[in-house]
């Protein structure tokens, strides 16, 4: 029994295999991710959508308790089949079940906005793709210096948001425009110049808030700049460490 779990689990769960059958297990799990949010795609409801839905809400059923009756290889803990349902990637796995319910049944109207379960799928993408497996690794190691950055561009956009709500007039006196109306106007406007994207529907009409909006966009350029560097050179190091696994591997297998 310990044998087929254990065959069971080098199957369904992502590590350095050479395995031909996880990878297609993986491709299939992956092209049932995709599928199941199709309906989402379309405003009408069809009803090949309720086919769709129980049959890939059934694939995923089954890789829940697959991955459930092989949690002890995961956790390797005595408890490991009592906490698996609480790991994060246990929970995705459940809400992404859950919408089948408005599907067997329509008076389940309370569960209409379980549809945005839908979205939890595509998380589900990031285990069977390796492209978004590196990257996950790549967020998870410099986590502190993004969460940095991330912490600074919302200090600043707060703080420039503050500072323009209160220098500019709510009402530009050349045209009588209404400009910035409440607190939340600035916070959008500080967003989207921060991020250099600056749709030009709210703008500052004092030569001191213009000046502000000019640092803040050169600000937003170094902002966006930063995190993109720190994930490009953790990129560039995590796929050299792959080639090293990949050679030495190689090397072990020649011997």
């Amino acid at each position: 029994m310990n044998i087929s779990r254990k065959r069971i689990y080098d199957l369904i769960e992502r590590h350095e295999y050479t395995s031909v059958n996880s990878r297609i297990y993986d491709a299939f799990m992956a092209i049932a991710v995709i599928i199941s949010i199709v309906p989402l795609m379309f405003m009408q409801s069809y009803a090949i959508f309720k086919v769709i839905e129980i049959c890939t809400t059934s694939i995923f059923i089954f890789d829940y308790i697959l991955r459930w009756l092989t949690a002890d290889y995961h956790i390797k803990r005595d408890n490991a089949f009592w906490m698996y349902p609480f790991t994060p990637m246990a929970i995705i796995d459940l809400l992404s079940i859950l919408p089948i319910f408005a599907f067997i049944n329509p008076s389940f109207r309370i569960l209409r906005s379980i549809r945005l379960f839908y979205l939890i799928r595509i998380v589900k993408l990031g285990w069977y793709s390796n492209a978004l497996a590196t990257f996950s690794r790549i967020i998870y190691r410099e986590k502190n210096i993004l969460l940095s950055v991330l912490i600074i561009a919302l200090t600043y956009v707060f703080t420039t948001a503050i500072i323009l709500f209160n220098v500019e007039p709510h009402i530009n006196p050349i045209t009588g425009e209404q400009t910035f109306t409440s607190f939340f106007d600035a916070l959008y406007w500080a967003t989207v110049t921060l991020t250099t994207v600056g749709y030009g529907d709210i703008t500052p009409v004092t030569v001191l808030g213009r000046l502000i909006s000019m640092f803040s966009s050169l600000f937003g350029v170094a902002i966006i700049a930063l995190p993109s560097g720190v994930i490009t050179a953790s990129y560039i190091e995590e796929l050299r460490e792959l080639k090293r696994k990949d050679d030495s591997k190689t090397e072990d297998e020649s011997k």
